[in-house]
């Protein structure tokens, strides 16, 4: 599917557009969840990130914690519904000393039955092997925006540096986990970007974040970027570009969407859904996700 095409889908009145994106939709919806194992203290310079050492949002940091701690989480997440559980960290990589940690977690994540997921930043030579060795399902590392406005989010890593940890976890055999951040400020052709340049990467998941604006951060008054009517547009869009992808709720849908958009969007176009907190923002509750579930007559993945 071609731009020009995607760019006239967006334009259509948004029942049909919805109807379009439901055709390639599952009546199936699969729950993960994280554990921010390191918060804080990054030296990336992202524009939208509260953990950015750029910018004083004063969220609270910790370094990285013990595996005891992970399988906690997991182990509440699993009851909650998840199928799959992942690691994420602050910072642009994983340091080679932190390595052995991060598989002693992945393995330990799998003995409890669910799939494993890191998101751990950019990688180095020999660490998607490492992690492929360790047992990892799939790896999460976002585009976070097309290639045109890349360089209109952060100055401290390109969208290339993005490519090369993408291209490192699918040689590896590792499953892809690659989505984006809408409402930057981006426009709505370079939201059609987005979605032709992740049905080239073609990962098996897109994680669908609504910028949350955080003050502190250089987007803090970005509130006004993008409304509801779009949001639900881009996500139809993605799901029309990206048929095989799972499109997951991800960040912002709490703060950015009414109830009744929310269900529209799962109605029509989300199969996937991040359950409970997010990294530095509070989420809904998997009690709530699985009421909406069962109003839409939806199935739980399990």
């Amino acid at each position: 599917m071609d731009k020009q095409t995607l760019l006239e889908l967006y334009s259509l009145e948004l029942g049909k557009l919805l109807a379009i994106a439901k055709e390639n939709t599952k009546n199936e919806v699969e729950f993960c969840s994280l554990i921010s194992a390191r918060t804080g203290k990054c030296s990336e310079g992202c524009k939208y990130c509260a953990q950015s050492s750029y910018y004083m949002t004063n969220i609270p940091t910790h370094p990285l914690v013990e595996t005891s701690k992970v399988i906690k989480v997991a182990k509440e997440a699993k009851a909650n519904g998840a199928t799959r559980f992942a690691i994420v960290t602050s910072g642009r990589g994983p340091l080679d000393k932190d390595m052995p940690r991060f598989c002693e977690m992945i393995k330990e994540i799998n003995k409890l039955g669910l799939k494993s997921c890191a998101s751990i930043g950019l990688l180095k030579d020999g660490q998607a092997q490492m992690l492929k060795e360790a047992g990892l399902v799939r790896f999460h590392h976002n585009i976070n925006t097309c290639r045109s406005y890349h360089n209109s989010i952060t100055h401290t890593h390109t969208y290339d540096d993005r490519l090369d940890t993408i291209k490192k976890v699918k040689e590896a055999g590792i499953e892809l986990c690659c989505g984006v951040i809408i409402g930057m400020g981006e426009t709505i052709e370079q939201r059609v970007e987005m979605a032709l340049e992740l049905s080239q990467i073609q990962p098996e998941s897109i994680p669908f974040n609504i910028l949350t604006p955080i003050k502190g951060t250089p987007f803090e008054n970005y509130g006004d970027k993008i409304d509801e009517e779009n949001i639900l547009r881009t996500a139809a869009i993605f799901k029309i570009a990206n048929p095989n992808s799972i499109v997951r709720f991800a960040g912002g849908r709490k703060a950015r969407l009414t109830k009744e958009n929310m269900e529209l969007a799962v109605e029509n176009c989300i199969e996937g859904i991040l359950i409970g907190n997010y990294l530095t923002t509070i989420g809904i509750t998997p009690e709530e996700d699985i009421k909406t579930l069962k109003k839409l007559g939806k199935n739980l993945c399990v």
